[in-house]
Order: structure tokens, then C-alpha cells, then sequence
């Protein structure tokens, strides 16, 4: 499949585009957050609070990286397990999420409200000194009291990922090991 130039925020249009299974080079403004701050903006949505960035169009990244050696953006940036957001996607989708990252398959209640909506792109486990490599700035926006686990405003050039899942249905996850089997003759 080619390789997709894409920046966020990200168009609906450019959304709908993504195939799982296309390689993605991300460029642009992505937000990190994992369990603690995934929580803590549903609990603001609850009260009717803003949450700390704009979702229409949005990337999150299910990330909580290493801090910085001297003179660098950021440490080691490595995807974290997807399903453990599961619980909190579809409402942040339903609000304009656009881009998720992460690494792992994610349940079927994620995939249907991705569909017509949202895109789940795939980040190499145990590449987070690569992927740190693709972040040009790294801020701190919200909840620093949750370390790892607070907010990064990231700027990013050309991060390396796999479209997963896409807004159509298409699953990497569940076509990737069917094909293979097909392919070795199984």
C-alpha cells in the first residue's frame, strides 16, 4: 500500500482517505494522554468544562514519555496499550477526535464509533527512542501533577505509523492475521 503524508489537525475528509494498512508519516500538533488524563477529561465533560485542547480534528497519543535528557525535547516516547482507553474513546470521537495512537487492537465498541469519524493509527512498541525522534517540541498543557501521564502539547514531524484501524471498518488486527495465514497456505 503507499505511504500517506498526513498533518493535524486533520480534515474529515483526509480521515475517511486513511485504508488500514496504509503507512502514515504524522506531521503536526498531537496531544499525549493516557489513563489518568483520559479520565480526568471525561470528568470535565461531565461538568460542562472545557477540556485542556480542541478534539475536532484532533490526535491523541497514548503515550506517557520519559523526560528529557539534557539539551533534548523529550525522552523515550513509545506507544502505550490501546484498550485501556477503550472506556473513554467513543465519547471523545463523538466530540470530533479524529486521530488515535497507540499500539494493540481495540474493542468493538472503539471500532463502531470510528466509523465515518475516526482513524486508530499503529506505533511500533519498543521504538520509542525513534518515535522521540520525530517530536520537535513537547509542552506540558494540563495536569502536570499526573507526571507521564499529564498532557503534551507535541509538534511532530513525519512519526512513523501504520493506519490500524480505519473509519470504514477495516482492522489491520483481524485482516493482517487472516491474510497471512492465506498467504502461507493455511
Amino acid at each position: 500500500m503507499e505511504e500517506i503524508r498526513l498533518s493535524v489537525p486533520a480534515a474529515r475528509e483526509e480521515i475517511l482517505a486513511l485504508r488500514a494498512g496504509q503507512r502514515v508519516l504524522l506531521s503536526g500538533t498531537v496531544y499525549t494522554a493516557r489513563d489518568a488524563a483520559h479520565r480526568r477529561m471525561l470528568e470535565a465533560l461531565g461538568r460542562g468544562e472545557p477540556l485542556p485542547f480542541e478534539l475536532e480534528g484532533a490526535a491523541i497519543y497514548y503515550c506517557g514519555p520519559a523526560p528529557a535528557l539534557p539539551g533534548g525535547v523529550i525522552g523515550a516516547a513509545g506507544p502505550t496499550t490501546s484498550y485501556r482507553m477503550d472506556a473513554y474513546a467513543p465519547a471523545l470521537i463523538e466530540r470530533g477526535l479524529a486521530l488515535m495512537i497507540g499500539k494493540g487492537p481495540r474493542r468493538p465498541e472503539v471500532l463502531e464509533a470510528m466509523r465515518g469519524r475516526a482513524a486508530y493509527l499503529a506505533a511500533a512498541g519498543g521504538a520509542g527512542a525513534l518515535l522521540a525522534g520525530c517530536v520537535l517540541e513537547c509542552e506540558v498543557i494540563a495536569w502536570p501533577e499526573l507526571g507521564p501521564e499529564a498532557v503534551r502539547r507535541l509538534t511532530v514531524r513525519d512519526m512513523p505509523l501504520i493506519a490500524a484501524c480505519d473509519a470504514h471498518g477495516g482492522d489491520l488486527y483481524a485482516s493482517g492475521p487472516a491474510e497471512y495465514l492465506r498467504s502461507a497456505g493455511r
